[in-house]
């Protein structure tokens, strides 16, 4: 049986990641997944969205290379709409300097790769209608929340992650490992550990590196393969201040459930937990259900 070690200073404290421990770590909050609905303050998301100017300033803070804030600036403006569809490559900005031909090319392959971008002879990269680009770039879902459609865009990626992840749940519940087991009981309790600073890095590593291990323990490498979109959405909901201060009671209570069901091998509760963190995430962010959505305009 698998054991989980949890850093609390000195010494290395021991912990046997059972059904029965975990239930009584969730029970310890209240009463358990569904049975209650929290009521904290929903957060309100920025007024505006990030324009192209202080995304590019972003990339020269974190020390990224003349390439990778020449993808930004192009990209990021493709997305939002700055750059229209049907439109060249405007030239980089000032404050990129003059980047070389080997630099503007290699910045382009990467957005065609992306589908951003058209490359053709003569006219050179033009950038393509939305129904061409990937849906499932990570880099381009951080474009999105950075655009005007940031709620629209992350109530679409949870009406994704209601179609999967519950059952990404039913499956680890009969494929996972003790590896499996352990990693998502550390992620659970870490989740706890600072759930009274959840808009912070910590918390959110923690709920990054839980979804991360449920949908490896799939034992399918076309779900562990959609991890990335998935931390992307749970970083944007942080980095648009769309989490609040104290974690939702209840979706902590359910994330402790699911790594127990799915330790139990109850598939069927572990996927109910699952569809609860979803859409508590939905309706905290945007107000809807995710497994009901509104009608699309005609």
């Amino acid at each position: 049986m698998a054991m989980v070690r949890i850093a609390m200073g000195m010494p290395t404290i021991m912990v046997m990641p059972t059904f029965a421990s975990l239930k009584q770590l969730s029970a310890a909050s209240g009463p358990g997944c569904g049975r209650t609905r929290d009521t904290a303050t929903r957060h309100q998301p920025s007024s505006t969205a990030t324009d192209a100017t202080s995304t590019h300033a972003r990339g020269t803070e974190s020390g990224q290379s003349l390439h990778d804030r020449l993808v930004e600036e192009w990209g990021s403006a493709i997305v939002s709409g700055v750059v229209a569809t049907g439109q060249r490559l405007p030239e980089p900005s000032h404050a990129l300097g003059n980047p070389s031909r080997t630099v503007t090319r290699e910045a382009t392959r990467v957005l065609e790769s992306k589908g951003l971008v058209e490359v053709k002879r003569k006219t050179g990269a033009i950038t393509t209608p939305s129904s061409a680009w990937n849906p499932y770039d990570p880099q381009i879902i951080t474009w999105k929340l950075n655009g005007p459609d940031r709620i629209a865009t992350l109530h679409q990626i949870s009406q994704l992650r209601v179609a999967i992840e519950p059952t990404a749940a039913w499956l680890a519940a009969r494929a996972s490992t003790p590896q499996d087991w352990a990693e998502l009981t550390r992620a659970s309790i870490d989740m706890v550990a600072h759930s009274d600073h959840a808009d912070e890095s910590d918390y959110l590593q923690a709920d990054i590196r839980f979804h991360r291990a449920l949908l490896t323990a799939t034992g399918n490498p076309m779900f562990s393969a959609l991890d990335d979109l998935v931390a992307a959405t749970l970083q944007g909901r942080t980095e648009h201040e769309l989490m609040p201060t104290t974690a939702n009671a209840e979706a902590l209570r359910c994330h402790v459930d699911v790594a127990a069901f799915i330790r139990k091998g109850d598939g069927a509760a572990a996927r109910r937990a699952m569809e609860r963190i979803v859409d508590e995430a939905d309706e905290a962010m945007t107000g809807t259900d995710s497994q009901h959505p509104a009608p699309r305009d005609q």
